[in-house]
């Protein structure tokens, strides 16, 4: 663990750690007045990539999060996120520029984990410290203890972003008291441009774009993005959307994860939603994903991949309870379990990797 003080202190638990020299080169990097700074995409949605950003463009966005969540100086950031991608990168930009104390850690599914000792520091910090986390981080930490729930309490605002919040976590979230807020971004747009309160009483089922940005559909009903972090420059997602009004917007789907299926257009966030309750039905609260793989007689078949180290139950008894919620099109026409996803280094599951290494060899004729 990595505690930085806003004045420069520093307490370095591992100072042999190649991922904490990794944090300390950055900073590195900052303090020296660097102007620009290259990063890469994770992949998780196609070939990984990298794109350059000025300094500016950085600290825009850093100030643009601070106004909207309120974070001032003598506040806690706590990064549990790589610094390699744009997540973990920005939570350090924002500590710097703002002149917040920071707990940094090694990425892990639980963040927590290893460091219970030094929690009080964020535990007598209440109400002033900042949490960003990916879904299957709150996850772990709601379901391995209730003293990570009081640390979780003590933010002042949570956010979690990088993938989508399945039902069940968004239940399990309805146990902190604390903000927490589903985010919209990526790279291009330096994090998030975008949130949507996902707990309490003031919880919401849309975005809501943070000030200053503007946004737009293209001819595929997908979202434009244009703000001072990108340059006011349009970049255009691949993300079909319903503008509600010039601030506000549903999320529907990605464009590249529409199938075509015998002649039907099925958009896979549609059956992973119902994926989740059908699911529920059984007791899972597991990770899974829809997928289209090739078949000779409809092009692409519908399939479920299902993270589980033995079958949850009959296919057939899946099917049955899948024909409750869906047409005859939009059911997985198998099931696939595989022990462990695999992931990308930011902790999203890596769809392609996952179906090629482990659902592809099991398929003959391919």
């Amino acid at each position: 663990m990595i505690f930085l003080e806003k004045d420069g202190t520093l307490i370095n638990t591992s100072p042999d750690n190649i991922y904490y020299k990794k944090v300390l080169k950055f900073k590195e990097a900052w303090d020296s007045g660097q102007q620009s700074f290259t990063i890469h995409t994770s992949g998780s949605t196609g070939i990984p990539k990298s794109q350059t950003f000025t300094r500016l463009q950085l600290i825009e966005s850093a100030y643009l999060t601070a106004k909207t969540f309120d974070l001032h100086e003598g506040d806690t950031a706590f990064c549990c996120l790589s610094v390699d991608y744009i997540a973990g990168m920005m939570m350090l930009v924002r500590a710097f520029e703002i002149g917040m104390d920071m707990m940094i850690v090694e990425p892990s599914s639980s963040p927590f984990t290893g460091v219970e000792k030094h929690l009080y520091l964020l535990n007598s910090n209440r109400g002033k410290n900042f949490f960003a986390f990916v879904p299957l981080q709150v996850q772990t930490l709601l379901e391995e203890s209730d003293k990570f729930l009081d640390t979780l309490n003590a933010a002042r605002n949570i956010l979690i972003g990088g993938a989508g919040i399945s039902e069940s976590l968004h239940q399990q979230l309805q146990k902190i008291h604390a903000p927490v807020y589903a985010t919209y971004g990526m790279t291009e747009t330096l994090t998030h441009i975008a949130i949507k309160r996902v707990n309490g009483s003031e919880q919401e089922n849309f975005f809501t774009v943070l000030e200053g940005i503007e946004i737009a559909q293209d001819e595929r009903d997908c979202l434009k993005i244009k703000s001072k972090t990108t340059n006011n420059e349009w970049i255009v997602s691949n993300d079909i959307v319903e503008l509600i009004d010039e601030r506000r917007f549903k999320l529907i789907g990605r464009f590249d994860n529409i199938i075509n299926s015998g002649g039907v257009k099925i958009q896979l966030e549609k059956v992973e939603h119902i994926g989740e309750e059908v699911l529920a039905k059984i007791k899972f609260k597991g990770r899974f994903f829809a997928y289209g793989v090739p078949d000779n007689k409809l092009g692409q078949k519908l399939i479920l991949v299902v993270e589980s180290k033995k079958p949850l139950s009959n296919g057939n008894d899946l099917g049955i309870i899948f024909s409750e919620k869906l047409p005859k099109f939009e059911i997985p026409k198998e099931v696939f379990f595989v022990e462990k996803m695999i992931e990308t280094p930011t902790g999203k599951i890596d769809k392609i990797k996952t179906v090629n290494a482990y659902v592809l060899p099991q398929i003959p004729n391919l």
